[in-house]
């Protein structure tokens, strides 16, 4: 932002990738980068063309069909080389840990880790070893920028079709935060309306909307078919947030499906942009504080423009390899 001229248009994405990458390295690695740091670049780059060799044609066929597709040359042969790639940069952090590692004092999640490993060091069986270590940290940090900054960069589009919406957070965010200090996560139970828009943009955006692949873990009997052990399976969430048995106007962005009938935020099982139990994304948590405080700090500063109409064809889901992801657009932030 540091080029950012008030008021003038400008794309979002870079800065949502890039704010979104440091939450997760504060967290991982203990510490953030310099938006300008080389490495932190490259780790951005490989993020960012996994997702599109993944999202394409390719790698949607080697998705589905990997044990064909590992023998057929293309694009998306990369994936595997931007993956280990990822592994190597993070297995460099890990190394710095294990040299100052104090076990009684963990200072971040690949500390933790590596105390665990430590700790089932005898155990056969366990899951808790470098490998794990390495890949688990490589998921978090794909997953959780791409999803994030996606639903975030989502989000703002509605905000620029729906003025009212937009009018309606500012309101509530002057009565409960006020412009005098910044937003905290405790902040969203005085602030129904913006808890059910937040919760309205992820069902109606449905980010992943194939969820990610599940393996069936024992034969399953479901609605008359056999499931066998180890069947890798999609459960669609898309069929449960377009269920109009579920939400009024399915295919309508509507606050009012997560609003009672005197205005409070009202929770509702089927949104399930996070997926649904003991599979269920391990970074909701923090992904939902993510989008609360990045959220109400931008509209507590901020009222947000655009010379361009958005049109209901705009902010309509549109499938971009196996994410659904929003149209280009710029638009402008006037201070408030």
């Amino acid at each position: 932002m540091s080029n950012y001229v008030p008021g003038q248009p400008f794309d979002s994405h870079k800065i949502f990738m890039d704010a979104i990458a440091n939450v997760l390295c504060s967290i991982i690695f203990g510490d953030r980068f310099e938006y300008k740091d080389e490495k932190f670049a490259k780790l951005l780059e490989f993020v960012d063309e996994f997702f599109h060799l993944t999202s394409s044609t390719w790698g949607q066929l080697h998705s589905t069909l990997p044990i064909l597709m590992d023998h057929i040359p293309g694009p998306h042969q990369r994936i595997a080389q931007i993956a280990e790639k990822m592994v190597e940069f993070i297995h460099d952090r890990v190394k710095v840990s294990l040299e100052t590692l104090d076990p009684s004092s963990p200072r971040h999640f690949i500390d933790s880790f590596l105390i665990k490993i430590n700790e089932e060091k005898h155990k056969p069986n366990t899951v808790f070893n470098l490998r794990n270590l390495l890949v688990t940290t490589q998921n978090l940090i794909m997953a959780g920028t791409e999803t994030v900054s996606t639903t975030l960069q989502y989000g703002l589009l509605i905000l620029l079709k729906y003025p009212d919406v937009q009018a309606k957070l500012h309101e509530e965010i002057d009565q409960v935060i006020g412009g005098n200090r910044v937003p905290t996560f405790d902040d969203r139970m005085q602030m129904h309306y913006t808890q059910a828009v937040i919760h309205e943009i992820q069902r109606f955006c449905d980010v992943g909307p194939l969820n990610v692949p599940h393996m069936v873990t024992g034969d399953v009997q479901f609605r008359g078919y056999q499931i066998p052990k180890g069947t890798i399976i999609y459960p669609l969430l898309c069929t449960v947030h377009r269920d109009p048995k579920l939400f009024s106007s399915p295919w309508k962005f509507n606050p009012n499906h997560f609003l009672d009938e005197s205005g409070k935020f009202k929770k509702n099982d089927a949104m399930m942009a996070f997926s649904a139990g003991k599979r269920i994304c391990p970074g909701k948590n923090m992904a939902c504080m993510e989008l609360f405080i990045i959220l109400t700090t931008i509209l507590q500063n901020f009222k947000l423009t655009s010379t361009t109409e958005i049109t209901d064809a705009d902010i309509a889901p549109r499938m971009k390899g196996f994410i659904n992801a929003p149209i280009s657009y710029k638009l402008s932030c006037l201070p408030r």
